[in-house]
């Protein structure tokens, strides 16, 4: 596999935090563009550390995360944080999403935010136009002028799935968006965030601790099997 087809590329990870052993040991872990891949652990095991990061919000103590071929740890945070703003899309377990700010607005922050993002928008449409017709796709369009602080847990899921595709980000992150859902009603969120991010060629990265969901993606990894801690840790 070429390097360019690489959205993600991890290598010797190694992180630990201050007076505990070892958190993380990862010799590597590919994402190639386009994939949708389930990444599972039980809780506790080390998985929104390790998104934390790809992403970089955390700095990399040890080992090389590259996303498009840019190497995080010779970034400095700031360089980080918009390399972060301009090519990932996050979706949060909690959502974070801005309550007092209604679901236009906060669908559109990425764009207004970041040049890049908003540079990546269809040529053909204008950012709210864009947001509402994510908003359409995501069954959330009669919500667009509602206080994201009033919506239901599903309805806050869908809204923070669509502020984190606008602008046709590389890399979708997702950290357990669905573990307040049903099973019906998450497999219905995954397809259409599949259907989204497929339409402009994103990958995903889906974290969970359910692995009922892992037949759903092109390809499923134990945390477990990767990480060199678990391992000789027995688990």
């Amino acid at each position: 596999m070429s390097q360019s087809e690489l959205v993600l590329n991890i290598s010797h990870l190694h992180h630990a935090f201050e007076g505990r052993g070892g958190v993380l040991d990862i010799p590597n872990l590919q994402l190639k563009r386009g994939e949708m891949l389930f990444l599972h652990g039980p809780s506790g095991s080390g998985k929104t550390t390790l998104l934390s990061l790809i992403t970089g919000i955390l700095p990399i103590q040890k080992g090389h995360i590259k996303i498009l071929g840019q190497p995080l740890e010779k970034l400095s945070s700031g360089q980080r944080d918009t390399l972060r703003a301009a090519h990932m899309g996050y979706i949060f377990q909690v959502f974070n999403l801005l309550p007092f700010l209604s679901v236009m607005e906060n669908i559109l922050l990425p764009v207004q935010m970041n040049k890049h993002r908003a540079s990546r928008l269809p040529q053909v449409a204008s950012a709210r136009e864009e947001a509402r017709r994510l908003a359409e796709k995501l069954s959330i369009g009669h919500l667009l002028d509602e206080k994201a602080g009033q919506l239901s847990v599903g309805q806050q899921q869908r809204v923070a799935a669509a502020r984190a595709l606008i602008g046709n980000p590389d890399l979708i992150v997702a950290d357990e968006p669905t573990s307040a859902l049903d099973y019906d009603l998450r497999e219905s969120f995954i397809s259409m965030l599949f259907e989204q991010a497929r339409e402009q060629n994103s990958s995903v990265l889906f974290v969970s601790h359910d692995r009922s969901l892992m037949p759903l993606f092109d390809r499923g990894v134990a945390l477990a099997d990767i990480n060199q801690v678990m391992k000789g840790a027995g688990a």
